[in-house]
């Protein structure tokens, strides 16, 4: 008997699309599709533009923290710098663009730690966390999107790993790229 992970990847077939709504941010279709396993069922997709979520760090482990008011939340909320990725353009140069716009911050080293679903079971938004390191006497102009503000400053790494522990930073892909810089980047 074949192990239950051997089968991770094997795609459905798309038998029908129906695009019920189409917005800025993100479209909602309706699918049918035969499942893997040979089942037909209908589901509701947000087709939403793939992101990046930036840890950006000194050499003196001061990471970059914003608060932005979202919508999800209807309240300003702690993360790291994130956005969405142009057409056309890869994770790191979005990660760069990003952090300059929203934080004015140069990103140097940029490296892919991974890439995350947002969550798998109703939109296709995968999320690549970048970790950066800046200089913070590097500093350009911010570029705000017209309907965006952040507020942002450097905070201790310790003070971070607090905020995560007191559950002020709520965003999975934040909690995601802090934990896996301490857990498999960081060394000691």
């Amino acid at each position: 008997m074949a192990d239950a992970l051997d089968k991770a990847g094997r795609k459905g077939t798309v038998l029908s699309k129906d695009q019920v709504y189409s917005g800025p941010i993100f479209n909602l279709v309706k699918e049918t599709i035969k499942t893997p396993d040979g089942l037909e069922v209908e589901r509701d997709l947000i087709d939403h533009g793939n992101a990046v979520t930036i840890l950006a760090i000194t050499a003196d482990d001061q990471v970059v923290l914003g608060t932005e008011y979202r919508v999800g939340r209807n309240s300003e909320t702690i993360g790291l710098p994130a956005g969405l990725i142009n057409a056309g353009e890869e994770p790191l140069t979005a990660a760069k663009r990003e952090l300059q716009e929203e934080t004015g911050y140069i990103a140097h080293d940029s490296q892919v730690m991974t890439t995350i679903s947002s969550s798998e079971g109703f939109t296709n938004e995968s999320v690549s966390l970048i970790l950066t390191h800046i200089d913070p006497s590097e500093h350009g102009d911010r570029h705000f999107d017209h309907d965006e503000y952040v507020n942002t400053q450097l905070v201790p790494l310790s003070q971070v790993i607090e905020l995560l522990k007191a559950g002020k930073i709520r965003s999975a892909q934040g909690i995601c790229a802090i934990t896996w810089y301490l857990n498999f980047i960081r060394e000691g």
